[in-house]
């Protein structure tokens, strides 16, 4: 499949290994670069849909799953600015009975519920938050980081529902994607099925691959549900779902876009951005022994290079291999999303984007 979209002048190496990785690849790819309102990338290629033949398009959405964490870290912050990150979350839950848990804990992935103790549909909100209110955290808030794969979006929609009055989605759509005319969205209406790229796995595709405790693993399952073993994120009723820490679809050039504004401080007013992007919890992930490293929300570099050369960083990225996120003394906002979803030990795709990237524009 040919490459489709433009670079400026100078980004010509870009293109190239995105050249590769299209001709690499089983489905589709697409990746932005924005900087201070200047698309500099805009690429896209390959399939929307492997089992048709549909080619990926300008207008192709993707499922982000986790990065829509840095989107709903973005809402916490801003259009949801009203939720003190040092407050325990029983003062805006009462019914939340783990009361040493604090919105920072939720935020940073520290709380100890990293998890849902009970039988749930993963897509119903409700259930989930009913049962992680009354869920005793697996260790004291604040002593460990394990990344919540999927309760940190339950926790942290019902925070923002219960401050605000309204949902993650909402905020997003009244308060981002609309007055910035983002493609952007978190419960996603019917009318855009047909724009939402088909999810495929890559021979060999597996989780947590830092991971080789048994036990542990079992505790990860626990985590996901199945959720990245299965279809459910092809269906309209994961869509539909207003999934705070993994269900919102986008384009690259969107997600760019987003974190272009963030640094502009268009989205989040600068100080309260500056709070989520220092250093909340770090280290070695107590389940998953992946090196992590967390703001309010917004993953920050890391020991394996997630957001490339730059020292300085924050964003998120997603299941398969989705990377999002800005550099802020270069002033961009970056995305590369793909509907073909890899192993992290085996997905080199947006560390080759970004190292180019850097190397041309940094020298």
């Amino acid at each position: 499949m040919p490459v489709q979209g433009s670079v400026a002048p100078g980004l010509e190496p870009v293109r190239e290994v995105f050249a590769e990785l299209v001709a690499d690849s089983l489905a589709g790819v697409a990746f932005s670069v924005v900087r201070r309102g200047e698309v500099l990338a805009d690429l896209w290629g390959g399939l929307a849909d492997p089992r048709t033949g549909e080619p990926w398009r300008e207008d192709t959405l993707c499922v982000l799953f986790s990065g829509t964490k840095g989107i709903t870290a973005a809402v916490v912050a801003g259009p949801a600015g009203v939720l003190d990150p040092d407050e325990r979350v029983v003062t805006y839950w009462p019914e939340f009975s783990a009361r040493d848990v604090r919105v920072h804990h939720v935020l940073a992935h520290t709380a100890g519920l990293p998890y849902v103790d009970g039988d749930y549909d993963l897509v119903d909100t409700d259930a989930a938050t009913a049962i992680l209110a009354r869920q005793r955290p697996l260790w004291t808030p604040g002593t460990r980081v394990a990344y919540h794969a999927m309760t940190y979006g339950y926790l942290a929609s019902e925070l923002v529902r219960r401050a605000t009055g309204q949902t993650v989605g909402t905020l997003l759509r009244e308060h981002i994607a609309r007055p910035f005319d983002l493609d952007l969205h978190l419960g996603t209406s019917a009318e855009l099925d047909p724009r939402v790229a088909w999810l495929t796995r890559a021979p060999g595709y597996a989780i947590s691959t830092f991971l080789h405790d048994e036990q542990r693993r079992a505790v990860v399952d626990r985590m996901y549900r199945g959720l990245l073993d299965s279809d459910l994120p092809n269906s309209p009723a994961y869509r539909r779902a207003e999934l705070a820490a993994a269900g919102a679809v986008g384009t690259a050039r969107s997600m760019a876009r987003f974190y272009d504004l963030l640094t502009a401080g268009e989205l989040v007013d600068p100080a309260a951005l500056a709070r989520a992007t220092r250093t909340w919890s770090e280290g070695i992930d107590a389940i998953n022994d992946r090196p992590v490293h967390f703001g309010l929300g917004f993953e920050l570099p890391d020991p394996i290079g997630t957001y490339g050369p730059a020292a300085v960083a924050f964003g998120h990225s997603g299941a398969g291999g989705g990377r999002h996120g800005a550099w802020p003394e270069l002033e961009l906002g970056f995305s590369f999303v793909t509907n073909e979803m890899r192993a992290e030990n085996a997905d080199g795709r947006a560390d080759r984007l970004l190292a180019t990237l850097h190397a041309v524009l940094a020298g």
